[in-house]
């Protein structure tokens, strides 16, 4: 099996998570916190990967959909992830950077190309565009934002990009899996089903693990 390294946001996650992801553990795999927030997932992200030098990994936790045709309490693996709230200005006004011109990798000698506000992930066939942000959307006007910046994105996170951005300047191949706990712009928890999420993930999380064996 190859050694992946499965990062997860938050203890709560992972405490759900656990006995799922047990049997693979079990074979080799290692699961670690990230953190919460793309601050920190980056630093912690490229720590672990120094650490470890995993062959792959794997980022498990709970989003908030966009995308209707997404199921609360259901998982998908995403196709690309986009970074939502660094640029300039804000509100209706906000400018992603790749379209001021700036990328967020410059690119250097030795180290990958340029890496803009978006990032490919995994092997295709997933779910579509996650758009990861700094704050989760608190109602339906920030849902509109983030379309309006990305109009493709189906669901939103806060720790996707940084995980990729991290895996890429290593070289090292990534996936994102999340379930689905809420409708973004939802605040009211007693919609959400973060334990049905957590679950759903957990086992998609290991289906992937086997199809890379």
């Amino acid at each position: 099996m190859p050694r992946h390294l499965i990062l997860v946001p938050t203890e709560m996650e992972r405490r759900i998570l656990a006995p799922i992801l047990a049997p693979v553990v079990a074979q080799g795999c290692r699961v670690a916190l990230c953190g919460f927030g793309p601050v920190a997932a980056a630093a912690r992200a490229a720590q672990l990967i120094a650490e470890h030098a995993p062959e792959r990994v794997l980022l498990v936790g709970i989003a908030g959909r966009i995308d209707e045709r997404l199921a609360v309490g259901a998982a998908y693996r995403f196709d690309q992830v986009a970074c939502y709230g660094i640029g300039a200005g804000s509100g209706g006004g906000f400018v992603p950077a790749a379209a001021l011109g700036w990328q967020q990798w410059p690119g250097d000698a030795g180290a990958p190309d340029q890496i803009g506000d978006l990032i490919t992930c995994g092997r295709g066939g997933g779910a579509g565009l996650l758009v990861t942000a700094c704050a989760a959307a608190a109602n339906a006007d920030d849902v509109r934002l983030r379309l309006q910046a990305f109009p493709g994105a189906v669901a939103e996170d806060m720790e996707g990009f940084a995980v990729a951005l991290a895996c890429r300047l290593r070289g090292v191949p990534f996936d994102i899996v999340r379930g689905i706990s809420n409708a973004a712009g939802d605040r009211d928890k007693s919609h959400w089903q973060i334990a049905a999420a957590l679950e759903a993930a957990g086992r998609l999380a290991l289906q992937i693990i086997a199809e890379a064996s």
